[in-house]
């Protein structure tokens, strides 16, 4: 009896491996053909690709007079001088903190959109939404509608196949050209780098990396497309985690909808649900999903399923909305026969405006209190000290002054803490108790300073003193330091 339990179950075995065997590793595309439909969405997604694409080209040719010598672009990461413009904005490498800032508040302001109005930012402003977007209205004003586009896909190939598949991909090059393109002007003058592009002078790294972003664009934006939503980005894998009852989503009303069923002009509605089963959700969708299969991974909140849904609703005189923007607590009100109810204040969005109001208010504060002025004073290490011919003792200081002033800035050094020191700069043979420090403008002015005094007016192996900048006509700068000699 155990024999044949075994000989069952080995069969088995080789049975689910056989099939396991016969199963594909990756599940084939399934070509989306999205269908335009007018409606509320459909001029909102219109009106966030224009503000967008309006915005991202645009800007690199936006002028901000910064002073002479310097650059007027108002955003520019400028990499040969390590700067970043932005507007009125000066970042230094060493104020890569504002950066770090801007990404948590980038971050923390997602995550209160997303918990409020749930996949907003894919369905609107995501740049692969906004690009797929722009690369099917070209594609549609090529090649026709969803049915057309469908049968022209599966027709064999002709002259205009040919023509038309050729037209498409033409001006979605000049597209990707011109998205590259305006990326580099970021980093480089526009106007400037429109001349070298004219004139055939542009450096390699800047064609390397147009052809990179060109390529990327035309292949994300014109190829992939819903496959970079549904198995590349990251973002729809935890967006859940924002989620909560009361959050906004796209979402069909199961229980008004169903049973549904085909419809016939004249028939009634009683017994039956609303959805006539007319699938033009699916028609418009830009990932090919069945909304109706409840909230899915590939639904990226964009929303014209309502717009779909709606028109059929009117000519069929049924209320609209079966298929609407509300939150997972007003579908069950509502199937109760309850009133709808937006709560957009609770604990969670409580804690992410919280974290955004914190770390606004802190970059706020330290650009409002921002200096123009960084000095940076390292003491010599190796050796702590030397004892000169003369029995003085000396020790060596770098000073490193960063002047974020288009003018030169010059200041007097003093020491105050020590008895009768004397100074020497690297490169001076005068040695005197004060000394003047000129900072270049808009860079780092690093100087070798040595300090030494008698070593009989030093009580101990380590003095405390302060070095004294003095700047005329602005306060004064000290920083403290400490002085080394031999142990007593």
């Amino acid at each position: 009896m155990n024999d044949a339990v075994n000989d069952i179950q080995v069969e088995d075995a080789k049975s689910v491996r056989e099939q396991r065997e016969e199963l594909p590793l990756y599940a084939p595309r399934v070509k989306v053909f999205p269908k335009h439909i007018n409606g509320l969405f459909r001029r909102l997604k219109w009106t966030a690709l224009s503000l967008c694409l309006g915005a991202y080209y645009l800007a690199p040719w936006l002028r901000w007079d910064r002073g002479p010598d310097q650059p007027d672009q108002a955003f520019l990461v400028d990499m040969a001088s390590r700067r970043a413009y932005f507007l009125w904005i000066e970042i230094w490498p060493q104020e890569v903190y504002y950066l770090a800032g801007l990404l948590m508040i980038g971050a923390f302001g997602l995550f209160l959109v997303t918990a409020l109005f749930g996949r907003v930012w894919c369905g609107h402003f995501c740049p692969q939404s906004v690009w797929t977007d722009l690369f099917i209205a070209v594609e549609r004003m090529v090649e026709g509608d969803r049915g057309a586009r469908i049968r022209l896909d599966n027709a064999p190939w002709s002259a205009t196949k040919i023509g038309k598949r050729v037209l498409k991909h033409a001006i979605w090059i000049v597209i990707s050209i011109a998205t590259g393109g305006a990326w580099i002007m970021y980093f480089n003058d526009a106007p400037t780098l429109i001349q070298e592009i004219i004139h055939f002078e542009v450096p390699l790294a800047v064609v390397f990396f147009i052809g990179l972003f060109t390529s990327t664009t035309y292949l994300l934006g014109g190829l992939a497309r819903e496959q970079v939503c549904t198995y590349m980005c990251p973002w729809p894998r935890f967006q859940a985690a924002m989620f909560d009852e009361e959050t906004l989503v796209v979402t069909y009303q199961n229980w008004r909808g169903e049973p549904r069923g085909r419809y016939r002009k004249g028939e009634s509605f009683d017994d039956r649900g609303d959805c006539v089963d007319c699938k033009q959700c699916i028609a418009v969708c830009p990932t090919g999903i069945d909304i109706r299969d409840g909230n899915q991974l590939e639904c990226i909140g964009c929303a014209l399923c309502i717009d779909a849904c709606n028109e059929v609703m009117d000519r069929i005189g049924r209320p609209r909305n079966l298929i609407d923007y509300t939150t997972t607590a007003n579908l069950v009100a509502r199937e109760r026969g309850e009133k709808a109810r937006y709560r957009f204040i609770r604990p969670r969005t409580l804690i992410y405006f919280m974290l955004l109001s914190i770390v606004g208010g802190v970059i706020f504060f330290a650009l409002a209190t921002r200096s123009d002025l960084e000095i940076n004073i390292l003491r010599d290490r190796n050796p702590l000290f030397v004892t000169l011919s003369d029995g003085s003792v000396r020790n060596g200081y770098t000073f490193k002054i960063l002047n974020k002033d288009p003018d030169a800035r010059i200041f007097t050094l003093a020491i105050e803490g020590l008895q009768s020191p004397q100074m020497k700069l690297v490169g001076s043979d005068k040695k005197l108790a004060v000394q003047t420090l000129v900072a270049d403008p808009d860079r780092v002015s690093t100087y070798r300073v040595f300090v030494s005094v008698e070593r009989k007016s030093l009580k101990n192996d380590a003095t405390d003193f302060q070095f004294r900048l003095i700047e005329s006509g602005k306060p004064e700068h000290r920083h403290g330091s400490v002085f080394r000699g031999p142990k007593k």
